[in-house]
Protein backbone atom coordinates (compact mmCIF):
# COMPACT_ATOMS: atom_id res chain seq x y z
CA UNK A 1 0.00 0.00 0.00
CA UNK A 2 1.26 3.23 -0.75
CA UNK A 3 1.12 6.09 1.75
CA UNK A 4 1.33 10.02 0.37
CA UNK A 5 1.29 8.38 -3.15
CA UNK A 6 -1.23 7.05 -5.04
CA UNK A 7 1.23 5.26 -7.24
CA UNK A 8 -0.78 5.77 -10.58
CA UNK A 9 0.19 8.83 -12.87
CA UNK A 10 -2.57 9.47 -16.22
CA UNK A 11 -1.04 9.45 -19.07
CA UNK A 12 -3.11 11.03 -22.02
CA UNK A 13 -2.28 10.75 -25.95
CA UNK A 14 -4.84 13.77 -27.33
CA UNK A 15 -3.75 12.81 -30.81
CA UNK A 16 -5.40 9.58 -30.73
CA UNK A 17 -7.60 10.48 -27.76
CA UNK A 18 -6.83 7.72 -25.54
CA UNK A 19 -5.26 7.09 -21.81
CA UNK A 20 -3.57 5.13 -19.80
CA UNK A 21 -2.12 4.29 -16.68
CA UNK A 22 1.60 4.42 -15.29
CA UNK A 23 2.60 2.90 -12.27
CA UNK A 24 6.35 3.82 -11.57
CA UNK A 25 8.97 2.19 -9.65
CA UNK A 26 9.38 2.73 -5.43
CA UNK A 27 12.94 4.37 -6.68
CA UNK A 28 11.64 6.64 -8.93
CA UNK A 29 9.42 8.13 -5.86
CA UNK A 30 12.31 8.63 -3.58
CA UNK A 31 14.99 9.97 -5.71
CA UNK A 32 12.43 12.76 -7.19
CA UNK A 33 9.61 12.60 -4.71
CA UNK A 34 6.91 13.87 -6.33
CA UNK A 35 5.74 17.80 -8.06
CA UNK A 36 8.72 19.26 -9.80
CA UNK A 37 10.98 16.63 -9.13
CA UNK A 38 8.70 13.86 -10.62
CA UNK A 39 7.55 15.97 -13.43
CA UNK A 40 11.62 16.24 -14.58
CA UNK A 41 12.25 12.71 -14.65
CA UNK A 42 9.19 12.78 -17.20
CA UNK A 43 10.55 15.81 -19.31
CA UNK A 44 13.94 14.83 -19.72
CA UNK A 45 13.57 12.13 -22.48
CA UNK A 46 11.83 14.15 -24.47
CA UNK A 47 13.17 17.78 -23.57
CA UNK A 48 15.36 18.41 -26.71
CA UNK A 49 12.29 18.41 -28.93
CA UNK A 50 10.33 21.75 -29.71
CA UNK A 51 8.34 23.36 -27.38
CA UNK A 52 5.04 22.60 -29.40
CA UNK A 53 6.54 19.25 -31.36
CA UNK A 54 3.46 17.16 -30.57
CA UNK A 55 5.52 14.34 -28.49
CA UNK A 56 6.80 17.41 -26.07
CA UNK A 57 4.98 16.26 -23.03
CA UNK A 58 2.78 18.65 -21.00
CA UNK A 59 3.29 17.38 -17.30
CA UNK A 60 1.14 18.65 -14.26
CA UNK A 61 1.92 16.55 -10.62
CA UNK A 62 1.47 16.40 -7.38
CA UNK A 63 3.58 16.01 -4.42
CA UNK A 64 3.21 13.30 -1.66
CA UNK A 65 2.16 16.10 1.24
CA UNK A 66 -0.80 17.00 -1.07
CA UNK A 67 -4.32 16.50 -0.02
CA UNK A 68 -3.29 16.04 3.60
CA UNK A 69 -3.09 18.13 6.65
CA UNK A 70 0.73 19.10 6.11
CA UNK A 71 0.48 23.03 5.72
CA UNK A 72 0.40 24.60 2.27
CA UNK A 73 -0.10 21.22 0.88
CA UNK A 74 -2.08 22.18 -1.65
CA UNK A 75 0.42 23.09 -4.95
CA UNK A 76 1.30 20.99 -7.92
CA UNK A 77 4.17 22.05 -10.73
CA UNK A 78 3.06 22.15 -13.98
CA UNK A 79 5.95 21.48 -16.67
CA UNK A 80 6.81 21.21 -20.13
CA UNK A 81 9.82 23.46 -22.52
CA UNK A 82 9.30 27.01 -22.57
CA UNK A 83 8.13 28.70 -25.51
CA UNK A 84 9.32 32.19 -24.31
CA UNK A 85 12.89 31.26 -23.47
CA UNK A 86 13.70 27.35 -24.52
CA UNK A 87 14.52 26.27 -21.38
CA UNK A 88 12.96 23.76 -18.82
CA UNK A 89 9.46 25.22 -18.03
CA UNK A 90 8.03 24.84 -14.71
CA UNK A 91 5.31 26.79 -12.41
CA UNK A 92 4.62 25.98 -8.87
CA UNK A 93 0.31 26.82 -8.75
CA UNK A 94 -2.00 27.27 -6.17
CA UNK A 95 -5.87 26.49 -5.69
CA UNK A 96 -7.33 23.02 -5.33
CA UNK A 97 -5.46 21.48 -8.66
CA UNK A 98 -3.13 19.38 -7.09
CA UNK A 99 -5.73 18.73 -4.27
CA UNK A 100 -8.46 17.29 -6.60
CA UNK A 101 -5.74 15.38 -8.80
CA UNK A 102 -4.71 13.63 -6.07
CA UNK A 103 -7.91 13.07 -4.52
CA UNK A 104 -8.90 11.60 -8.36
CA UNK A 105 -6.20 8.76 -7.68
CA UNK A 106 -3.16 10.27 -9.21
CA UNK A 107 0.44 11.68 -8.65
CA UNK A 108 0.40 13.38 -11.93
CA UNK A 109 -0.53 13.79 -15.74
CA UNK A 110 0.95 13.31 -18.54
CA UNK A 111 -0.25 14.61 -21.92
CA UNK A 112 1.35 14.20 -25.09
CA UNK A 113 -0.03 14.49 -28.86
CA UNK A 114 -2.27 17.04 -30.00
CA UNK A 115 -6.03 17.41 -30.54
CA UNK A 116 -7.41 18.35 -33.63
CA UNK A 117 -9.82 20.63 -32.84
CA UNK A 118 -9.63 22.56 -29.59
CA UNK A 119 -10.89 20.08 -26.55
CA UNK A 120 -10.93 20.49 -22.70
CA UNK A 121 -10.31 17.29 -20.72
CA UNK A 122 -12.43 16.20 -17.50
CA UNK A 123 -11.13 14.09 -14.97
CA UNK A 124 -13.90 12.68 -12.71
CA UNK A 125 -11.54 10.24 -10.14
CA UNK A 126 -10.69 7.13 -12.60
CA UNK A 127 -12.64 8.35 -15.62
CA UNK A 128 -11.30 10.39 -18.27
CA UNK A 129 -13.34 12.52 -21.04
CA UNK A 130 -11.97 14.20 -23.79
CA UNK A 131 -14.70 16.85 -25.07
CA UNK A 132 -14.97 19.58 -27.63
CA UNK A 133 -14.36 23.34 -27.13
CA UNK A 134 -14.86 24.64 -30.09
CA UNK A 135 -17.79 26.71 -28.64
CA UNK A 136 -15.16 28.78 -25.76
CA UNK A 137 -12.39 29.81 -28.89
CA UNK A 138 -12.47 33.26 -28.23
CA UNK A 139 -13.97 33.16 -24.96
CA UNK A 140 -11.49 34.44 -21.78
CA UNK A 141 -10.51 32.64 -18.66
CA UNK A 142 -13.55 34.99 -16.72
CA UNK A 143 -15.75 33.20 -19.47
CA UNK A 144 -14.51 29.30 -18.59
CA UNK A 145 -14.88 30.14 -14.89
CA UNK A 146 -17.97 31.06 -15.19
CA UNK A 147 -19.11 28.03 -16.83
CA UNK A 148 -17.35 25.19 -14.67
CA UNK A 149 -16.27 26.88 -11.16
CA UNK A 150 -18.89 25.89 -9.14
CA UNK A 151 -16.34 25.06 -5.90
CA UNK A 152 -16.58 21.20 -6.17
CA UNK A 153 -13.94 21.13 -8.67
CA UNK A 154 -10.73 22.46 -10.07
CA UNK A 155 -10.94 23.91 -13.15
CA UNK A 156 -7.48 25.04 -15.18
CA UNK A 157 -7.98 27.58 -18.93
CA UNK A 158 -6.13 29.55 -20.96
CA UNK A 159 -7.07 32.70 -21.93
CA UNK A 160 -7.23 34.45 -25.93
CA UNK A 161 -3.70 35.25 -25.52
CA UNK A 162 -2.69 31.23 -25.73
CA UNK A 163 -4.68 30.96 -28.80
CA UNK A 164 -2.91 33.73 -30.52
CA UNK A 165 0.52 32.43 -29.87
CA UNK A 166 1.38 35.04 -26.85
CA UNK A 167 4.63 33.65 -25.63
CA UNK A 168 4.29 34.92 -22.05
CA UNK A 169 0.65 33.18 -21.87
CA UNK A 170 -0.52 31.87 -18.41
CA UNK A 171 -2.51 29.13 -17.29
CA UNK A 172 -5.05 30.58 -14.63
CA UNK A 173 -5.85 27.73 -11.93
CA UNK A 174 -9.72 28.17 -10.02
CA UNK A 175 -9.66 31.47 -10.92
CA UNK A 176 -7.57 33.62 -8.42
CA UNK A 177 -4.33 31.29 -9.11
CA UNK A 178 -1.57 31.68 -12.06
CA UNK A 179 1.17 29.80 -13.41
CA UNK A 180 2.28 32.68 -14.81
CA UNK A 181 5.85 32.58 -15.76
CA UNK A 182 7.86 31.28 -18.85
CA UNK A 183 4.25 30.91 -21.21
CA UNK A 184 3.54 26.92 -19.65
CA UNK A 185 0.05 28.73 -21.06
CA UNK A 186 0.59 28.35 -24.94
CA UNK A 187 2.35 24.93 -24.03
CA UNK A 188 -1.32 23.84 -23.12
CA UNK A 189 -2.66 26.54 -26.79
CA UNK A 190 -0.23 23.87 -28.54
CA UNK A 191 -1.76 20.99 -27.80
CA UNK A 192 -5.17 22.42 -28.20
CA UNK A 193 -6.19 22.83 -24.65
CA UNK A 194 -8.44 25.51 -23.38
CA UNK A 195 -9.39 23.99 -20.25
CA UNK A 196 -9.48 21.23 -17.74
CA UNK A 197 -11.77 19.87 -14.95
CA UNK A 198 -10.85 17.57 -11.92
CA UNK A 199 -12.66 16.35 -9.53
CA UNK A 200 -11.59 13.87 -6.95
CA UNK A 201 -13.52 11.65 -3.73
CA UNK A 202 -11.05 9.26 -2.74
CA UNK A 203 -8.64 10.11 0.26
CA UNK A 204 -4.84 10.08 0.93
CA UNK A 205 -3.58 7.19 3.04
CA UNK A 206 -1.09 8.64 5.82
CA UNK A 207 1.49 6.72 7.52
CA UNK A 208 1.65 8.24 10.79
CA UNK A 209 -1.10 10.64 11.57
CA UNK A 210 0.21 11.53 14.97
CA UNK A 211 3.35 12.07 13.90
CA UNK A 212 2.11 14.15 11.14
CA UNK A 213 -0.35 16.22 13.50
CA UNK A 214 2.47 17.24 15.51
CA UNK A 215 4.48 18.30 12.36
CA UNK A 216 1.56 20.34 11.61
CA UNK A 217 1.59 22.09 14.80
CA UNK A 218 5.47 23.02 14.92
CA UNK A 219 4.89 24.48 10.97
CA UNK A 220 1.77 26.50 12.49
CA UNK A 221 3.78 27.50 15.49
CA UNK A 222 6.61 29.17 13.71
CA UNK A 223 4.59 31.09 11.43
CA UNK A 224 2.28 32.41 13.89
CA UNK A 225 5.27 33.98 15.47
CA UNK A 226 6.60 34.63 12.07
CA UNK A 227 6.23 39.16 11.17
CA UNK A 228 6.55 39.05 7.69
CA UNK A 229 3.87 36.15 7.26
CA UNK A 230 1.22 36.48 10.19
CA UNK A 231 2.50 40.36 11.79
CA UNK A 232 0.11 43.21 10.79
CA UNK A 233 1.88 44.27 8.29
CA UNK A 234 2.67 40.85 6.59
CA UNK A 235 1.59 39.00 3.96
CA UNK A 236 -1.60 37.27 5.98
CA UNK A 237 -2.73 40.83 6.20
CA UNK A 238 -1.80 42.93 3.04
CA UNK A 239 -0.46 40.04 0.46
CA UNK A 240 2.99 40.12 -1.08
CA UNK A 241 2.19 43.89 -1.81
CA UNK A 242 3.20 44.24 1.62
CA UNK A 243 7.27 44.86 0.68
CA UNK A 244 6.41 47.46 -1.40
CA UNK A 245 7.52 50.30 0.05
CA UNK A 246 10.21 48.02 1.69
CA UNK A 247 11.70 47.34 -2.33
CA UNK A 248 11.50 51.34 -2.90
CA UNK A 249 12.87 52.28 0.67
CA UNK A 250 15.98 49.90 0.21
CA UNK A 251 15.97 51.38 -3.37
CA UNK A 252 15.96 47.99 -4.89
CA UNK A 253 11.91 49.19 -6.79
CA UNK A 254 12.97 48.55 -10.69
CA UNK A 255 11.62 51.98 -11.88
CA UNK A 256 11.96 52.86 -15.81
CA UNK A 257 12.66 49.82 -17.58
CA UNK A 258 15.47 49.66 -14.28
CA UNK A 259 17.31 52.43 -14.75
CA UNK A 260 16.41 54.19 -11.63
CA UNK A 261 16.23 52.49 -8.67
CA UNK A 262 13.48 54.67 -6.81
CA UNK A 263 9.95 55.93 -7.55
CA UNK A 264 8.93 59.07 -5.55
CA UNK A 265 5.38 58.03 -5.75
CA UNK A 266 5.68 54.52 -3.95
CA UNK A 267 4.33 55.72 -0.35
CA UNK A 268 1.05 56.82 -3.03
CA UNK A 269 0.45 53.55 -4.74
CA UNK A 270 1.69 50.55 -2.10
CA UNK A 271 -0.74 48.10 -0.09
CA UNK A 272 -2.21 50.15 2.74
CA UNK A 273 -3.30 52.57 -0.23
CA UNK A 274 -4.65 49.31 -2.16
CA UNK A 275 -6.64 48.50 1.30
CA UNK A 276 -8.36 51.82 1.45
CA UNK A 277 -9.35 51.90 -1.86
CA UNK A 278 -10.52 48.44 -2.22
CA UNK A 279 -11.04 46.75 0.69
CA UNK A 280 -9.72 43.44 0.14
CA UNK A 281 -11.05 39.80 1.67
CA UNK A 282 -8.00 37.21 2.52
CA UNK A 283 -7.94 34.25 0.12
CA UNK A 284 -5.29 31.44 -0.29
CA UNK A 285 -4.38 27.76 -1.40
CA UNK A 286 -5.57 24.87 -0.44
CA UNK A 287 -4.23 23.74 2.69
CA UNK A 288 -2.64 27.57 3.90
CA UNK A 289 -3.10 29.60 7.19
CA UNK A 290 -1.47 32.29 5.76
CA UNK A 291 -4.00 33.60 3.05
CA UNK A 292 -1.62 35.66 1.15
CA UNK A 293 -3.54 36.02 -1.74
CA UNK A 294 -6.43 38.91 -1.42
CA UNK A 295 -9.74 39.85 -3.60
CA UNK A 296 -11.10 42.95 -3.97
CA UNK A 297 -13.87 43.92 -1.57
CA UNK A 298 -15.62 46.99 -3.00
CA UNK A 299 -15.47 49.06 -6.71
CA UNK A 300 -16.17 47.37 -9.72
CA UNK A 301 -13.27 45.12 -9.37
CA UNK A 302 -15.17 43.23 -6.72
CA UNK A 303 -14.48 39.77 -6.46
CA UNK A 304 -11.41 40.03 -8.48
CA UNK A 305 -7.91 39.31 -7.70
CA UNK A 306 -5.69 41.80 -6.35
CA UNK A 307 -2.36 42.48 -7.93
CA UNK A 308 0.72 40.94 -6.39
CA UNK A 309 3.90 42.74 -5.05
CA UNK A 310 4.90 42.34 -9.13
CA UNK A 311 2.29 43.55 -10.35
CA UNK A 312 1.59 46.26 -8.57
CA UNK A 313 5.71 47.52 -8.93
CA UNK A 314 5.71 46.54 -12.14
CA UNK A 315 2.62 48.75 -13.69
CA UNK A 316 3.70 51.63 -11.71
CA UNK A 317 7.08 52.40 -11.29
CA UNK A 318 8.52 50.18 -14.00
CA UNK A 319 6.50 51.85 -16.82
CA UNK A 320 6.05 55.31 -15.56
CA UNK A 321 2.57 54.95 -14.24
CA UNK A 322 0.65 56.76 -10.88
CA UNK A 323 -2.85 55.83 -11.44
CA UNK A 324 -3.50 52.71 -8.71
CA UNK A 325 -7.10 52.45 -10.93
CA UNK A 326 -5.03 51.47 -14.24
CA UNK A 327 -2.75 48.81 -12.65
CA UNK A 328 -6.17 47.43 -11.29
CA UNK A 329 -7.41 47.31 -14.58
CA UNK A 330 -4.54 46.17 -16.27
CA UNK A 331 -3.91 43.12 -13.74
CA UNK A 332 -8.01 42.36 -14.66
CA UNK A 333 -7.49 42.20 -18.24
CA UNK A 334 -4.01 40.15 -17.68
CA UNK A 335 -6.23 37.84 -16.17
CA UNK A 336 -8.56 37.37 -18.50
CA UNK A 337 -6.48 37.17 -21.65
CA UNK A 338 -3.96 34.76 -19.72
CA UNK A 339 -0.98 36.88 -19.39
CA UNK A 340 1.99 37.07 -17.23
CA UNK A 341 2.05 40.11 -15.44
CA UNK A 342 5.48 40.58 -14.88
CA UNK A 343 6.85 39.65 -18.82
CA UNK A 344 3.78 41.63 -20.07
CA UNK A 345 4.74 44.95 -17.75
CA UNK A 346 8.30 44.35 -18.45
CA UNK A 347 7.95 43.86 -22.63
CA UNK A 348 5.70 47.51 -22.43
CA UNK A 349 8.85 48.93 -20.42
CA UNK A 350 11.02 47.35 -23.24
CA UNK A 351 8.77 49.24 -25.92
CA UNK A 352 8.80 52.62 -23.88
CA UNK A 353 12.62 52.77 -23.79
CA UNK A 354 12.64 52.21 -27.25
CA UNK A 355 10.39 54.92 -27.85
CA UNK A 356 11.86 57.21 -26.22
CA UNK A 357 10.08 57.14 -22.73
CA UNK A 358 6.59 58.06 -24.00
CA UNK A 359 3.66 58.07 -21.63
CA UNK A 360 2.23 54.47 -22.03
CA UNK A 361 -1.26 55.45 -19.27
CA UNK A 362 -3.71 56.33 -22.02
CA UNK A 363 -2.56 53.32 -24.20
CA UNK A 364 -1.82 50.85 -21.39
CA UNK A 365 -5.16 48.66 -21.68
CA UNK A 366 -5.03 49.37 -25.54
CA UNK A 367 -1.73 47.77 -25.53
CA UNK A 368 -2.41 44.96 -23.41
CA UNK A 369 -5.61 44.24 -25.25
CA UNK A 370 -3.62 44.54 -28.38
CA UNK A 371 -1.30 41.53 -27.22
CA UNK A 372 -3.85 39.36 -26.26
CA UNK A 373 -5.80 39.62 -28.96
CA UNK A 374 -2.54 39.67 -31.55
CA UNK A 375 -5.19 41.98 -33.45
CA UNK A 376 -2.39 44.27 -34.73
CA UNK A 377 1.34 43.69 -36.03
CA UNK A 378 2.42 45.51 -32.97
CA UNK A 379 0.91 43.35 -30.56
CA UNK A 380 2.01 40.37 -32.37
CA UNK A 381 5.44 41.42 -32.08
CA UNK A 382 5.07 42.34 -28.45
CA UNK A 383 3.69 39.03 -27.57
CA UNK A 384 7.31 37.15 -28.54
CA UNK A 385 8.76 38.66 -25.48
CA UNK A 386 10.74 42.08 -24.62
CA UNK A 387 13.85 40.30 -26.14
CA UNK A 388 12.61 39.16 -29.09
CA UNK A 389 10.61 42.19 -29.72
CA UNK A 390 13.85 44.37 -29.11
CA UNK A 391 15.65 41.96 -31.72
CA UNK A 392 13.21 42.13 -33.98
CA UNK A 393 13.38 46.30 -34.32
CA UNK A 394 16.85 45.43 -34.94
CA UNK A 395 18.48 46.34 -32.03
CA UNK A 396 20.35 44.21 -29.65
CA UNK A 397 18.60 42.75 -26.88
CA UNK A 398 19.64 45.40 -24.17
CA UNK A 399 16.37 47.43 -23.59
CA UNK A 400 15.29 44.05 -22.67
CA UNK A 401 15.98 43.58 -18.91
CA UNK A 402 15.71 39.54 -19.12
CA UNK A 403 17.92 36.34 -18.35
CA UNK A 404 17.15 33.84 -20.95
CA UNK A 405 14.85 35.29 -22.41
CA UNK A 406 12.66 35.51 -19.31
CA UNK A 407 11.61 39.37 -18.05
CA UNK A 408 13.44 39.67 -14.67
CA UNK A 409 10.49 40.45 -11.37
CA UNK A 410 10.85 43.79 -9.32
CA UNK A 411 13.68 43.06 -7.71
CA UNK A 412 16.81 45.43 -9.10
CA UNK A 413 20.22 43.45 -8.59
CA UNK A 414 22.06 46.35 -7.95
CA UNK A 415 20.97 46.71 -4.56
CA UNK A 416 20.52 43.12 -3.26
CA UNK A 417 24.10 41.31 -4.37
CA UNK A 418 22.45 37.45 -3.99
CA UNK A 419 19.46 38.41 -5.96
CA UNK A 420 22.07 39.29 -8.84
CA UNK A 421 23.57 35.61 -8.65
CA UNK A 422 19.95 34.35 -8.28
CA UNK A 423 18.94 35.78 -11.87
CA UNK A 424 21.23 34.83 -13.29
CA UNK A 425 21.99 31.56 -12.89
CA UNK A 426 18.05 30.22 -12.51
CA UNK A 427 17.25 27.42 -15.04
CA UNK A 428 14.07 28.79 -16.04
CA UNK A 429 16.06 32.57 -16.86
CA UNK A 430 15.08 35.86 -14.83
CA UNK A 431 13.21 34.53 -11.81
CA UNK A 432 13.39 35.15 -8.11
CA UNK A 433 11.87 32.36 -6.54
CA UNK A 434 14.58 29.75 -7.54
CA UNK A 435 16.81 31.00 -4.58
CA UNK A 436 14.75 33.90 -3.25
CA UNK A 437 17.72 35.46 -1.43
CA UNK A 438 15.47 38.67 -0.73
CA UNK A 439 14.43 36.24 2.25
CA UNK A 440 18.53 37.08 3.86
CA UNK A 441 19.19 39.70 2.07
CA UNK A 442 16.10 42.27 2.90
CA UNK A 443 14.08 40.69 5.22
CA UNK A 444 16.69 38.64 7.15
CA UNK A 445 15.60 35.21 7.35
CA UNK A 446 16.82 32.98 8.71
CA UNK A 447 19.78 35.16 9.85
CA UNK A 448 20.63 38.79 7.79
CA UNK A 449 23.73 38.81 4.88
CA UNK A 450 25.54 41.71 4.01
CA UNK A 451 23.22 42.42 0.53
CA UNK A 452 26.06 44.68 -0.90
CA UNK A 453 28.45 41.70 -1.24
CA UNK A 454 28.73 38.69 -3.23
CA UNK A 455 30.99 37.12 -0.81
CA UNK A 456 29.32 33.24 0.64
CA UNK A 457 26.73 34.25 -2.05
CA UNK A 458 27.55 31.43 -4.19
CA UNK A 459 26.93 28.01 -1.67
CA UNK A 460 23.72 30.18 -0.16
CA UNK A 461 22.46 30.54 -3.63
CA UNK A 462 22.67 26.51 -4.72
CA UNK A 463 21.38 25.55 -0.82
CA UNK A 464 18.75 27.54 -1.37
CA UNK A 465 18.02 26.32 -5.08
CA UNK A 466 18.09 22.59 -3.45
CA UNK A 467 15.78 23.69 -0.67
CA UNK A 468 13.39 25.36 -2.80
CA UNK A 469 13.45 22.38 -5.53
CA UNK A 470 12.47 20.03 -2.27
CA UNK A 471 9.65 22.91 -1.54
CA UNK A 472 8.43 22.00 -5.24
CA UNK A 473 8.60 19.01 -5.53
CA UNK A 474 6.56 17.88 -1.50
CA UNK A 475 4.97 20.30 -2.59
CA UNK A 476 4.54 23.06 -0.38
CA UNK A 477 4.64 27.13 -0.40
CA UNK A 478 8.20 28.65 -0.59
CA UNK A 479 7.00 31.72 1.54
CA UNK A 480 6.13 29.37 4.67
CA UNK A 481 10.02 28.88 4.94
CA UNK A 482 10.73 32.42 6.06
CA UNK A 483 9.77 30.24 9.36
CA UNK A 484 9.42 26.50 9.04
CA UNK A 485 12.28 25.01 7.41
CA UNK A 486 13.61 21.53 6.44
CA UNK A 487 13.29 20.26 9.45
CA UNK A 488 9.81 20.36 10.00
CA UNK A 489 8.66 19.20 6.65
CA UNK A 490 11.03 16.01 6.64
CA UNK A 491 9.30 14.95 9.69
CA UNK A 492 5.88 16.07 8.30
CA UNK A 493 7.21 13.97 4.90
CA UNK A 494 8.39 10.69 7.03
CA UNK A 495 4.81 11.04 8.47
CA UNK A 496 3.02 10.99 5.52
CA UNK A 497 4.99 8.37 3.61
CA UNK A 498 6.42 6.14 6.30
CA UNK A 499 9.99 7.05 4.40
CA UNK A 500 12.48 7.81 7.45
CA UNK A 501 14.08 10.95 5.82
CA UNK A 502 16.39 13.63 7.19
CA UNK A 503 16.46 17.25 6.69
CA UNK A 504 19.75 16.83 5.27
CA UNK A 505 18.23 13.65 2.63
CA UNK A 506 15.80 15.74 1.64
CA UNK A 507 18.24 18.39 0.81
CA UNK A 508 20.12 15.82 -1.35
CA UNK A 509 16.96 14.96 -3.52
CA UNK A 510 16.31 18.79 -3.77
CA UNK A 511 20.06 18.91 -5.08
CA UNK A 512 19.58 15.82 -7.54
CA UNK A 513 16.25 17.62 -8.83
CA UNK A 514 18.06 21.26 -9.73
CA UNK A 515 21.00 19.35 -11.54
CA UNK A 516 18.69 17.47 -13.48
CA UNK A 517 17.40 20.81 -14.91
CA UNK A 518 21.18 21.75 -15.59
CA UNK A 519 21.59 18.60 -17.36
CA UNK A 520 18.43 18.96 -19.82
CA UNK A 521 19.31 23.08 -20.15
CA UNK A 522 22.68 21.61 -21.27
CA UNK A 523 21.19 19.57 -24.23
CA UNK A 524 19.47 22.30 -25.23
CA UNK A 525 22.51 23.99 -25.78
CA UNK A 526 22.80 26.55 -22.80
CA UNK A 527 26.54 27.40 -21.11
CA UNK A 528 27.74 29.63 -18.96
CA UNK A 529 26.89 32.71 -21.40
CA UNK A 530 23.25 32.08 -21.10
CA UNK A 531 24.07 32.67 -17.07
CA UNK A 532 24.32 36.30 -17.32
CA UNK A 533 22.57 39.84 -16.70
CA UNK A 534 21.59 42.51 -18.80
CA UNK A 535 25.16 45.05 -19.12
CA UNK A 536 22.81 48.00 -17.85
CA UNK A 537 23.41 46.86 -14.02
CA UNK A 538 27.74 46.44 -14.64
CA UNK A 539 27.71 49.90 -16.48
CA UNK A 540 25.06 51.97 -14.21
CA UNK A 541 24.15 53.20 -11.14
CA UNK A 542 20.63 53.00 -9.56
CA UNK A 543 19.17 55.52 -7.56
CA UNK A 544 20.69 56.69 -4.17
CA UNK A 545 18.84 58.01 -0.89
CA UNK A 546 18.19 57.33 2.58
CA UNK A 547 21.84 57.55 2.81
CA UNK A 548 22.41 53.91 0.31
CA UNK A 549 24.32 54.16 -2.54
CA UNK A 550 23.45 51.83 -5.57
CA UNK A 551 26.59 51.18 -7.58
CA UNK A 552 26.88 49.15 -10.79
CA UNK A 553 27.34 45.67 -9.72
CA UNK A 554 31.23 44.93 -10.57
CA UNK A 555 31.93 42.78 -13.63
CA UNK A 556 34.93 40.88 -12.08
CA UNK A 557 33.23 39.96 -8.37
CA UNK A 558 30.12 38.70 -10.29
CA UNK A 559 31.89 36.63 -12.65
CA UNK A 560 34.13 35.59 -9.80
CA UNK A 561 31.06 34.40 -7.76
CA UNK A 562 29.62 32.85 -10.42
CA UNK A 563 32.68 30.30 -11.16
CA UNK A 564 32.65 29.35 -7.44
CA UNK A 565 28.92 28.34 -7.67
CA UNK A 566 29.68 26.02 -11.09
CA UNK A 567 32.49 24.99 -8.45
CA UNK A 568 29.66 24.52 -5.73
CA UNK A 569 27.31 22.80 -7.67
CA UNK A 570 29.66 20.50 -9.47
CA UNK A 571 29.39 21.83 -13.09
CA UNK A 572 32.37 22.44 -15.81
CA UNK A 573 33.96 26.44 -16.34
CA UNK A 574 31.13 26.50 -18.73
CA UNK A 575 27.88 25.73 -16.36
CA UNK A 576 28.07 22.42 -17.74
CA UNK A 577 27.48 19.06 -15.85
CA UNK A 578 30.04 17.01 -15.64
CA UNK A 579 29.64 13.44 -15.78
CA UNK A 580 31.18 12.78 -12.60
CA UNK A 581 28.67 15.10 -10.78
CA UNK A 582 25.95 13.20 -13.32
CA UNK A 583 26.54 9.96 -12.03
CA UNK A 584 26.91 10.62 -8.17
CA UNK A 585 23.70 12.22 -7.71
CA UNK A 586 22.07 8.98 -9.72
CA UNK A 587 21.42 10.74 -12.97
CA UNK A 588 23.70 9.11 -15.58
Amino acid sequence: MHYGWTGKILRIDLSTATHDILQPDEDIYRKFIGGKGMAGHFLRPHVTLDWDHPDMPLLLFTGPLVGTIAPTSGRSTVMSRSPLTGTVADCSVGGRLGFQLKRAGWDGIIITGKADNLCSIEIEDSHVRIHDAAQYRGKDTNDIFDAFFDGSRSVAAIGTAAENGVAFSSLTVDKHHAAGRTGIGLCFGAKNIKFLTIHGTGKIPVRNKKELLKAREEITRLTAASPILMGEQGFSCFGTGSIYDLMDSRRMMPTDNFRKTHFDRAGELNAYAYKENYLPKKYGCMGCHILCKKIAGKGKMKGGSMPEFETMSHFTALIGNTDMKLVMQANELCNRFGMDTISAAATLACYREMNGGIDLSAHLLDLLTQIGTASTELGRSLGRGSMKYAQGMQQDSQPSMSVKGLELPAYDPRGAYGMSLAYALSTRGGCHLRAYPVSHEILRKPVATDRFTFSGKARIIKIAEDQNAVVDSLTACKFIFFAAGLEEYARAYTAVTGVETTAQELLKAGERIYYHERIMNALNGFTAADDDLPMRFFTEAGSGGNAIEIKPLDREAFLEARARYYHIRGLDEQGRPTPEKTKELGLA
